[in-house]
């Protein structure tokens, strides 16, 4: 799908403003991943781009974007209002992802998604409602449940929920949303004495190693098959 590398900020629409994103797009790619960050985060996310620096090198193209707007993160900084707001999030990623499907360079991709924190909510419940036009689910340290047991029993694509092993409460939490999925494919991986954050040694390359074979192996089989 392409000879060289593109990598370029794009803005997106949301109403009368926009959401500002970065889009990399690596030679031959399988398909594209859009990243759906946690709470009081960001496109620049240094987590989410060292994971999107792995899906690229193993041929996925990446979108991290913001998923407020520039006014709505002055709110957030003094309130706290949207960051836990589910239903704004999972919005911004269903219109992230017809923006990213009409766009020429990645039309016809197969799409999935990454999660991180609250933002593997609203990756579950776009998932849910978008159906087989998402192809596959990443959630990293994230917190499905709050997408609820009747979303998560909708939700088709193959999931892969990765929770750190040290990680008191949100592991119960993902152990207890993976109960709930009924895709076809799901995976629960925990990583060994890795925090919520997974800032110890080697803890973030295992969540990115397991996040590109993941989508490497259901985006690429979606391709060969033609597409849903």
């Amino acid at each position: 799908m392409g000879t060289s590398a593109v990598s370029h900020e794009v803005r997106i629409p949301t109403g009368q403003t926009w959401l500002y994103g970065d889009l990399d797009i690596p030679p031959d790619f399988a398909g594209l991943v859009l990243f759906a960050h946690g709470s009081g985060s960001g496109r620049h996310s240094a987590r989410n781009r060292r994971v999107a620096q792995r899906l690229q090198a193993s041929g996925v193209a990446t979108l991290l974007f913001d998923l407020l707007t520039a006014e709505e993160e002055q709110t957030d900084l003094r309130t706290r209002e949207h960051r836990f707001d589910i239903p704004l999030l999972t919005r911004r990623m269903e219109q992230a992802t017809e923006w990213a499907l009409a766009q020429a360079e990645v039309h016809g991709a197969p799409v999935g998604y990454f999660g991180a924190s609250t933002g593997s909510a609203a990756a579950l419940i776009a998932a849910a409602r978008l159906g087989d036009r998402i192809s596959a689910v990443v959630s990293r340290g994230g917190r499905p449940d709050l997408a609820g047991p009747a979303v998560l029993g909708a939700v088709t694509a193959p999931t892969l929920l990765i929770v750190g092993g040290a990680d008191h409460g949100v592991i119960e939490l993902n152990r207890q949303a993976f109960g709930q999925l009924r895709c076809t494919t799901r995976e629960l991986l925990v990583i060994p004495g890795a925090t919520h954050l997974f800032e110890e040694h080697g803890a973030l390359d295992e969540v990115a190693g397991a996040a590109a074979a993941w989508f490497a192996r259901h985006l690429a089989h979606v391709l060969h098959e033609g597409g849903p």
